[in-house]
């Protein structure tokens, strides 16, 4: 298998799923368990809600608690060999891009000095709810975010810590992106593509729709292959920029044995790892540790590697597996 860095999102929260609160002793156990010691990235979401906050998506996201403490200490991701991702989600009911500049500026004041990755909006090239692509003013806040960061983490001697942006799957899953990447396609590099040191892709071919289990290696190798040769040098990103798998996941439910999601992510991780020098793929973070809520049936509620109590699913074991084979 190739040289990948792998990781996980650690907490449980799904959007507005979420189950029993987070355990953190539960959390270090289950990500050590993966990584082994071996350097390893804990992706988290910070959200912003507008100014003033959207009050129904505060009252389920808790912007303000998650900005002063992530699901862990912040010395965890700092030490055994972790590396933090920290996403920056931008979701306000209506354009505000100097409320999103301002919030920008306070995680890299609260996070600069912890986070090694930090990713400046998420999957922004489609319109889902709860995906930052159904906000108003989200290609400029994209862009424009993504140049405010660069200049506050250096100014703060930060520079070390690398930016990037994720997107969806390809076009054909979702309906289409089209204005999304030839928005990016107008712009100057200086002006977007110079300050980004990485694409995320979001990959989940079939979390969402059944899909035999067959059809999995093509999927994930298209959805590589369509962002690197077609997407990215239309935004002026050339090969030596890596793309980040930034989350992809299977889950279990009425219809899908966990057994059947081992086996599911086995295929993909191993296609992605195989395919991984051909299309400079350089970290693999799964979606997620544990489950937002065993008791739902919907996809979204059961994507992790464990129940939502912590209780190891089959996937779990072989997720370590594979880590310790690459």
């Amino acid at each position: 298998m190739s040289g990948l860095t792998y990781g996980i999102y650690a907490a449980g929260r799904v959007a507005a799923t979420a189950g029993p609160p987070d355990d953190p002793a539960a959390v270090d156990a289950l990500v050590g368990g993966l990584s082994g010691g071996r350097p390893f990235v804990v992706r988290e979401y910070l959200h912003f809600l507008g100014t003033p906050a959207d009050p129904e998506k505060a009252q389920v996201l808790s912007p303000e608690r998650r900005l002063r403490e992530l699901t862990m200490p912040d010395r965890w991701y700092r030490t055994g060999n972790r590396r933090l991702d920290l996403v920056l989600c931008y979701l306000p009911t209506e354009r505000d891009l100097d409320g999103w500049l301002a919030f920008i500026e306070r995680v890299i004041l609260r996070y600069g000095a912890v986070a090694r990755f930090l990713q400046i909006t998420l999957e922004p090239n489609f319109k889902l709810p709860w995906i930052d692509g159904s906000s108003p003013g989200v290609l400029d806040a994209l862009t424009t975010g993504t140049r405010h960061a660069r200049r506050l983490l250096d100014e703060a001697g930060h520079g070390d810590v690398r930016i990037g942006f994720s997107v969806a799957e390809p076009p054909e899953f979702l309906g289409g992106d089209e204005e999304f990447w030839a928005h990016l396609e107008r712009l100057a590099p200086a002006d977007f593509a110079a300050h980004v040191d990485y694409v995320g892709l979001g990959l989940y071919p079939d979390a969402f729709s059944p899909v035999p289990a067959s059809a999995l290696p093509d999927l994930t190798e298209h959805a590589l292959r369509h962002l690197r040769e077609h997407c990215m040098p239309r935004a002026h990103l050339g090969p030596d920029v890596p793309i980040h798998v930034a989350e992809n996941g299977s889950p279990t439910g009425p219809d899908r044995t966990p057994d059947d999601q081992a086996a599911r992510l086995d295929i993909m991780i191993r296609t992605v790892a195989a395919a991984a020098t051909r299309h400079h793929v350089t970290h693999y973070e799964l979606f997620g540790l544990r489950d937002a809520d065993s008791a739902r049936a919907e996809p979204t509620a059961q994507l992790g590697l464990t129940t939502s109590g912590y209780e190891p699913k089959p996937a779990y074991d072989a997720y370590r597996k594979l880590i310790a084979e690459g």
